[in-house]
């Protein structure tokens, strides 16, 4: 059965554009119900638009309150049929309400629990993982919850880091692993959450 996603994004999008990707190519058995955005002059709302799917933003610079914040973005969402959230680099906190807890899946980049929580995103983990020397890094999709980074992982990917890395070099190498990873942790939580073909 195909399972219905809203992507939360905040940026460029290039997750969302990953996920549009392997729906086309039939690797995902998934359907794109709405993108939700933080934001409306960002890339990510072009690569929706140009995509055909259903836009629905909620600026958080305009909601100052993180729980008002959070209720406008559970509405966005549940305007549309969709049986799981994914994160696509969105950078505001979700408090999502208990009925969603079990069905939102963040990627961070990086082998957590290291180099996980609040400020750890992007370059910022790339950076600290270079400072460390750090031999492997890679990617976790986690089943999330309101602490930043933290939940039950779905799965991982590991990859080297080599000693001409830099930041940039190395995030490369990761968004390459987190194409595959997180379409596989949909696929697996589809499995999950979603009732058996009769």
């Amino acid at each position: 059965m195909t399972i219905n996603l809203a992507v939360l994004i905040s940026g460029g999008g290039t997750t969302l554009q990953n996920f549009i990707d392997k729906i086309a190519d039939g690797s995902l058995d998934a359907r794109i119900s709405v993108v939700v955005a933080s934001r409306r002059k960002i890339k990510g709302v072009e690569r929706a638009e140009a995509a055909g799917l259903p836009v629905e933003v909620v600026m958080r610079r305009d909601i100052e309150d993180p729980e008002q914040f959070s209720e406008e973005i559970t509405r966005a969402i549940e305007r549309h049929p969709v049986d799981l959230v994914v994160l696509g680099g969105f950078l505001s906190k979700w408090l999502f309400p208990p009925r969603w807890e079990g069905r939102v899946l963040n990627v961070h980049p990086g082998l957590l629990p290291d180099y996980g929580g609040q400020g750890m995103y992007g370059h910022h983990v790339h950076e600290a993982v270079l400072a460390a020397g750090e031999k492997e890094s890679g990617c976790t999709v986690i089943i999330a919850d309101h602490e930043y980074d933290h939940g039950p992982t779905v799965i991982e990917r590991r990859v080297p880091v080599m000693p001409s890395d830099t930041p940039e070099t190395l995030a490369a190498r990761i968004f390459e692993a987190e194409c595959e990873a997180y379409p596989e942790a949909v696929r697996m939580m589809a499995e999950g959450l979603l009732p058996a073909p009769r």
